[in-house]
């Protein structure tokens, strides 16, 4: 039973493009691995940007100040 983690930056994805990325996750295991959309898990963590850092700096702070 695979699983894929997916994980993004809580910064208003709709529920239909959550349900889009799950879908086409399943399909790219099915695709590539062969393995089975009924038995694949496919779950999406929504991360605040202040909790989410790149080259060690919150994510919040890297988009007030690119605006």
């Amino acid at each position: 039973m695979p699983m894929i983690n997916v994980k993004i930056t809580k910064e208003g994805a709709t529920a239909e493009q959550k349900k889009q990325v799950m879908a086409e996750m399943t399909d790219v295991l099915a695709r590539v691995l062969g393995k089975n959309p009924a038995t694949t898990i496919v779950i999406i963590e929504e991360v605040e940007t202040e909790n989410w850092a790149i080259g060690g700096e919150p994510v919040s702070e890297l988009r007030q100040r690119a605006t």
